[in-house]
């Protein structure tokens, strides 16, 4: 037994017990000393295996020389001796005893190379500044290299991201190549495929487990699992940068959401005469006049917490999250009333329910019920004071807009002249001017502009000046800018051959011509034959402010806008002959057919047809509204209808031409003046006139 070889295999490890060898003075007497006292040698032979496998790996550990592992090298195996420190006796189990191991003496070597098929990547470095390394082979990805040593020995080396490795191989003669096959442990690569899917699968409970409220949860981390959290952003002190002194051309607006602010304030007052706050502010308008720069500036002035978030963000894919998020959202205001909380865009979730067609259930529905329970439900929300914005208030739901709920509705509208110079002066902050910018002139001439047109107005003469080299922001810029709004870019670079040039002016002369001499009409502001976008020119029209808040038109001023849209088609007609008109008035005729259908059909301005509205109502369609309006009258109706347009466009014509015709002079010299210049603006427009002696039209 003593002759005997024994190994146990740990994870592909040879662990080898050799016969000692006539150098030896120690025998392994525990060996013996196990058998003779143990008639079981299975049980022995296991508790001697245990106790070689613990010695190999302590001494796997501690000593320098390596065991065998995969391919082993041709030096045979160190030699591993055991004998028991305290002999038991013979009744004793061999398990008690205390095994004294000793390392074998290290072996004499023909060279100072490491032991072993994997050296440290110092190992190797020194062995290649020696000489001892003949070539290597670099794996596929270069994290791992197999060398071939001077003694024919092999060994593989894991890399490190050394750039001067290459250059070390080099200067001492190694022979480099590159493995094409697949790098790494395969021993490695094999538990990595066995550990995956249970990596995987561990990875995925851990999210679930988030997503129901565990680590993820309130207070922690947070992450992709939370559907149902709230993402509205939160300030404890609201520090959005804008006061009410930073809005403007929103007056009346100001002075509702200034009682908010008062009652957020100073309670007291309000309370003490039983007045309760309202639960709900809607701020309805247009796109771009000051709705959620309103709801800012609340936050701004009263001082209290501040929630704001899009009503986008409640809709989901899952059924069911948008309900939640509402109630997370409702949970954390009312933790910190009194509070504001801002919903931007409400049309995305507060429709009208039913609308769809067919069943189902619809996650829309789902959210907006839980937005109506959570404003003015069983339980209220004291406190809590909830600003919306939208542009769309036609398609919100009815419980959305009562008392209880939406307790007010704050129209913000376009600015008039006054709201829109004050909007050009604080986004003209910080912009260098030049002195003869003149807001009263720019406002009379942006009617109907936003406070966000204003703003980008502004922005668009600050680059134009900049690209022209210029130190301030002249009226010119702003000019500029405003027709690149209005009709799109110039086109510089456009050919025009000189007789369309010509024709062109003509053109825009006739139109300005016409609206120049009929009364009660817009006066001329700018005539231009530059090509901008779809249009080969413009005629400018400064339109009375107060015809545009009221929205009150005459039928004299829609025949005379009929006419003036009829003034292009008639001087190409004079000038050039009926046979070389060309489709440049297009879109005059489509604005004149639905001046003249308007008046008949909606108006009552028809004596054959009457004080009667005919024909549905036109407008976007929208869920829950019919998808196109229907005639309502019979066809003996729509003839009569016919005729009275055509009636109308005819007087029109005829009206046009008699002008033209009588003021030819002043049509020719404005069509020569606007071909040298290209451009004429309304002082110079107006001097022809007077230098003509032309009288306004007599009907």
């Amino acid at each position: 037994m003593a002759n005997s070889l024994l190994s146990s295999n740990f994870f592909g490890t040879q662990l080898l017990l050799s016969p000692p060898t006539p150098k030896t003075t120690r025998k392994l007497q525990v060996t013996q000393s196990i058998l003779n006292n143990k008639p079981n040698s299975n049980h022995t032979f296991r508790a001697l295996q245990s106790h070689a496998t613990l010695a190999a790996l302590f001494f796997s550990s501690v000593t320098p020389q390596a065991l065998a592992v995969d391919n082993a090298p041709s030096t045979p195996p160190p030699v591993i001796e055991a004998q028991p420190t305290n002999p038991s006796p013979s009744n004793q189990s061999p398990f008690s005893q205390d095994l004294l191991l000793i390392a074998p003496k290290p072996q004499s070597q023909s060279s100072d190379l490491p032991e072993g098929s994997q050296w440290r990547y110092s190992e190797f470095l020194n062995a290649v500044k020696k000489g001892k390394v003949e070539r290597v082979r670099f794996s596929k990805d270069g994290s791992v290299l197999q060398l071939s040593a001077v003694d024919g020995r092999r060994a593989s080396v894991i890399v490190p991201n050394d750039p001067d490795l290459i250059d070390i191989l080099a200067m001492n003669g190694v022979d480099i190549s590159v493995s094409e096959g697949e790098s790494g442990n395969g021993l490695f690569n094999f538990i990595g495929n066995l550990l995956f899917p249970f990596l995987a699968f561990a990875g995925l409970f851990f999210l679930f487990r988030r997503a129901q409220g565990g680590p993820g949860g309130p207070g922690g981390l947070g992450g992709p699992m939370d559907f149902g959290r709230s993402k509205s952003k939160f300030q404890e002190v609201p520090e959005t940068g804008v006061t009410f002194a930073d809005v403007a051309g929103a007056d009346q607006a100001k002075l509702e959401l200034q009682e908010v602010v008062d009652f957020l304030k100073n309670p007291d007052k309000y309370t003490a005469l039983g007045a309760k706050i309202p639960k709900g502010c809607l701020l309805v308008g247009p796109p771009g006049t000051g709705k959620t720069l309103l709801a800012r500036s609340v936050a701004g002035e009263a001082g209290v917490p501040f929630f704001s978030c899009a009503a986008s963000e409640f809709v989901e894919l899952f059924v069911g999250v948008g309900a939640s998020r509402v109630r997370d959202l409702f949970e954390k205001a009312k933790s910190k009333a009194p509070c504001i909380v801002f919903i931007d865009e409400i049309d995305a979730v507060g429709r009208q329910r039913g609308a769809g067609l067919g069943g189902g259930n619809d996650e829309r529905e789902q959210t907006i019920n839980q937005l109506l329970t959570e404003m003015d439900g069983f339980s209220g929300n004291s406190g809590v004071i909830v600003l919306a914005a939208t542009n769309r208030p036609d398609v919100l739901d009815a419980a959305l807009l009562r008392p209880g709920r939406f307790d007010r509705q704050v129209t913000i509208d376009r600015p008039d002249v006054a709201g829109r110079v004050k909007i050009l002066q604080v986004h003209s902050r910080g912009k260098a001017l030049a002195k003869d910018v003149d807001f009263e002139k720019i406002a009379r001439r942006t009617p109907g502009f936003t406070g966000a047109d204003l703003q980008n107005l502004m922005n668009e003469a600050a680059i134009l000046a900049a690209k022209r080299d210029l130190k301030e922001i002249s009226k010119d810029e702003i000019s500029d800018a405003l027709e690149r709004i209005i009709a799109g870019p110039e086109k510089k670079n456009a050919v025009v051959s000189d007789e369309k040039k010509k024709l062109v002016a003509y053109h825009e002369a006739g139109h300005a011509l016409v609206g120049a001499l009929m009364p009660e009409y817009d006066p001329v502001a700018k005539i231009s034959i530059i090509p901008r976008g779809q249009a080969g020119g413009l005629t400018f029209f400064a339109p009375s402010e107060e015809r545009l808040e009221s929205g009150l038109y005459s039928r004299s001023y829609l025949e005379n806008q009929m006419a003036v849209a009829l003034g292009g088609r008639i001087a190409e007609e004079v000038i050039f002959g009926e046979e070389n008109v060309t489709t440049g008035a297009s879109n005059d005729f489509m604005q004149v057919s639905r001046v003249a259908r308007q008046m008949v059909e909606r108006f009552g301005f028809s004596k054959k047809i009457g004080q009667v509205a005919i024909g549905g109502p036109g407008g976007n369609p929208f869920l829950g509204q019919q998808m196109s309006s229907q005639k309502d009258y019979s066809m003996a109706t729509a003839d009569v209808v016919d005729a009275e347009v055509r009636d109308l466009v005819e007087t029109a014509y005829s009206r046009a031409k008699q002008i033209i015709t009588t003021h030819i002079d002043i049509l020719h010299k404005l069509a020569q003046l606007l071909m040298v210049k290209e451009t004429v603006d309304g002082e110079e427009f107006m001097s022809l006139f007077i230098d003509g002696k032309a009288e306004l039209y007599v009907s």
